[in-house]
């Protein structure tokens, strides 16, 4: 099937589309790549050319594009009941969705809030423990410490949370009380030599050593991702997560998994904490939870926190489209085909192939670095693999945007290459890829980046 190039699409786009996180500068000089069609785990654009989509779109379509059962899923809502807020009122997809998530969710956590998609899932996160804390006879706990780098939402809460610095500081002052630790970055650890367990200690330290310079009675909450997005795909070394749990009951301190990215199957579980073996107070997800199919966010609470809003208080939160009865409807439908094809199985059996796949690149000289889980997987770029040399601003400027953002899709891989931290690509496919894609992905790659290193 060939699509037929619009200039009018092309112009109406520059003028009036705005991409979100993107330099609209560099559109008048380029095309916006405008893609038209999504056919399993390929896509196509206006002009007929397919992509392999590395990323899932944005971390998202975990079973693939163009599933027929997940939009008659949602047709069949529309025409039934195509809106009803959750308001002082219930709908069955809400009702049926909440009930299905709290069986996959690990411990107690029986309470689904829902909200339109990530960021607003952790702001609801935040608001909550605040107003938990404050109905509960603690007040002057309203703090939350997340890790540098870290990205957890554009919103204001959740931006205040993030740690990155670049894409705060044209928004602040910003919400007050978000502290910063450092993350699980092993390959950039100050120290520790090869001992992956004592930086994991060390790093699960950090957050006790902030809580205490705080004071743990002004801090409500940690946030954490299971592997963390920005930065590369930082996994937890092992032992990390259960320190950092002990620490968190020490203190009493609420612990917020951040799964907007990690649930769903990226890393071969419903949910990363499941993967990693801690028990978390919240977890917020979206992305995944719909494959993509129509926007929907939540937040999964735990039993002790929904107590005190059964004797009397009221969450003074709530979001128009959250719960919306076809979204509800697409979720329930894609959580079907993840137990009818048993791809958590899928992900977690060829998860190794696809790491071995990647890890072949560690030969170039331009990679330092290759890491992840499940379907989700970082490679580092350096100037020097010996001292592990970073490239300065200008050089990873024109090394991402300059050359291989472009020359990766012209390759025919959609996939990340980011410098929030330092240069990185990243990859997320589809759940249903196998060993074919791996290969596609990891000879594009290896093509592109040796270009990319005989231009430094």
């Amino acid at each position: 099937m060939t699509e037929h190039v619009d200039d009018g699409l092309q112009e109406a786009a520059r003028r009036h589309l705005w991409m979100h996180f993107t330099r609209m500068s560099a559109a008048p000089d380029q095309e916006i790549p405008v893609i038209v069609r999504g056919e399993g785990v390929w896509v196509y654009d206006q002009n007929g050319k397919r992509y392999l989509d590395g990323l899932s779109g944005l971390f998202t379509s975990q079973i693939g594009h163009g599933r027929t059962e997940l939009a008659e899923a949602a047709a069949r809502q529309a025409s039934t009941l195509a809106y009803f807020p959750v308001w002082s009122y219930a709908h069955p997809t809400a009702v049926e969705l909440a009930a299905r998530i709290a069986d996959l969710t690990p411990g107690d956590l029986n309470r689904i809030f829902f909200t339109g998609g990530g960021s607003e899932a952790v702001e609801s996160a935040w608001k909550l423990a605040r107003q938990y804390f404050r109905v509960t006879g603690q007040p002057e706990r309203t703090k939350v410490v997340s890790r540098n780098i870290a990205y957890h939402g554009a919103t204001m809460g959740a931006l205040s949370i993030t740690g990155l610095p670049e894409i705060k500081t044209p928004f602040e002052p910003l919400v007050p009380g978000s502290v910063r630790v450092p993350n699980t970055n092993f390959y950039r650890a100050p120290y520790f030599g090869d001992d992956l367990e004592a930086f994991g200690r060390w790093a699960a330290d950090a957050i006790e050593q902030a809580i205490l310079m705080e004071g743990a009675e002004t801090v409500a909450a940690v946030f954490l991702e299971p592997v963390q997005n920005a930065g590369g795909c930082f996994p937890p070394p092992p032992g990390y997560f259960p320190r950092v749990r002990e620490i968190c009951d020490r203190h009493g301190v609420l612990l917020v998994s951040d799964e907007v990215i990690c649930a769903w199957g990226r890393l071969g579980h419903y949910f990363g904490s499941e993967r990693f073996g801690y028990q978390p107070d919240m977890i917020t997800m979206a992305k995944g939870l719909t494959s993509g199919y129509s926007p929907l966010g939540a937040l999964a609470v735990s039993d002790r926190l929904v107590e005190p809003f059964l004797n009397g208080a009221s969450f003074l939160h709530g979001i128009t489209f959250a719960g919306h009865p076809v979204s509800a409807a697409v979720a329930l439908a894609n959580i079907d085909v993840f137990e009818k094809e048993h791809l958590l199985d899928h992900v977690r059996t060829h998860e190794s192939a696809f790491m071995a796949s990647l890890e072949t690149l560690r030969d170039l000289p331009i990679v330092g670095d290759v890491r992840g889980a499940g379907y989700f997987y970082g490679i580092e770029l350096v100037k020097d693999k010996e001292t592990k040399e970073t490239f300065d601003d200008d050089e990873a400027e024109h090394l991402l945007r300059g050359f291989l953002s472009g020359a990766l899709y012209d390759a025919g891989l959609i996939c990340r290459a980011d410098d929030r931290g330092d240069p990185v690509v990243q990859l997320a496919p589809p759940l249903t890829c196998g060993p074919e894609e791996f290969a596609y992905m990891t000879d594009v790659l290896r093509s592109v980046l040796t270009e990319a290193w005989a231009q430094i």
